[in-house]
């Protein structure tokens, strides 16, 4: 793993293979090891840059909520010192959020986008207060209440049922995260402004890829994406919940490899 500095936090990222240069940003709250099954049908012809985002795996929290600007300035520093211009970004839920920043800041340094099980819409109210709640919870109860509450909600119904392996392996890396990291990233995602607006802005070519079982992250929300991102192009994935990547890493990793494959080629 390499590290730097950035603002108030030591970020973790892990680059593998060579070639063109691919940003994978991980959902919350796991770390960079979520990539590893699809990596494999990326890294033969790519160079994946793998951040730890703040708060996640190795990476430090840094001060008050971890709010999409600072993200967004954590992956700007890790291309700096990786020495990249420009990239193509993938992002999955919360992954998603930060490229929709990144894009408002350094959209020069986009090449392509790949929306993985994201949404572009702010909070509700209710939305929003009951991220607030359990940020708060989680520093009175600690962890493993609030991740066994989220497996449900982060795996899709398939593989909750005949994939134990899989939900184990997404809870050893939640595990990774404090009571305190879990609350001020909780904060951060509440704090989030609207991205729909920025959608008709985005005139790089542009993957969306929602599970079919994402009970977060709607097929519905992916439509949206696709009606106002031009030319983009939407893939449900079947038997997976709002963790597509991690449940279905092989049909994932063919629809990425074949996405960048042809971006490569225009």
């Amino acid at each position: 793993m390499e590290h730097l500095r950035s603002y108030d936090a030591e970020i973790f990222y892990e680059i593998r293979g060579s070639g063109p240069p691919v940003v994978l940003l991980h959902p919350f709250p796991c770390d960079h090891e979520f990539w590893n099954p699809v990596a494999v049908a990326l890294d033969s012809r790519y160079r994946l840059i793998l951040p730890d985002l703040r708060g996640h795996g190795d990476s430090e929290i840094g001060e008050g909520p971890a709010v999409m600007q600072k993200h967004a300035g954590d992956v700007a520093r890790v291309l700096d010192a990786a020495g990249v211009g420009k990239a193509a970004v993938v992002g999955c839920s919360i992954g998603g959020y930060i490229l929709f920043e990144f894009w408002r800041h350094f959209r020069s340094r986009v090449s392509s986008l790949a929306l993985c099980d994201t949404r572009p819409q702010a909070d509700t109210s209710e939305g929003r207060a009951n991220r607030l709640k359990a940020a708060a919870a989680v520093l009175e109860q600690g962890t493993e209440p609030f991740i066994e509450s989220m497996i449900p909600k982060l795996m899709g119904r398939t593989t909750v049922a005949t994939r134990p392996d899989l939900v184990d392996g997404a809870r050893a890396m939640m595990r990774k995260m404090s009571a305190e990291d879990i609350s001020l990233v909780l904060r951060g995602m509440a704090e989030r402004p609207d991205s729909v607006g920025d959608l008709k802005s985005i005139n790089v070519p542009t993957l969306i890829a929602i599970g079919e079982e994402d009970v977060l992250s709607t097929v519905a929300d992916g439509e949206v994406m696709q009606r106002n991102v031009v030319g983009s192009q939407l893939k449900v994935v079947p038997k997976a919940g709002h963790y597509a990547p991690w449940e279905q890493p092989e049909l994932v990793g063919k629809i990425l490899r074949q996405f960048l494959d042809d971006v490569a080629l225009t």
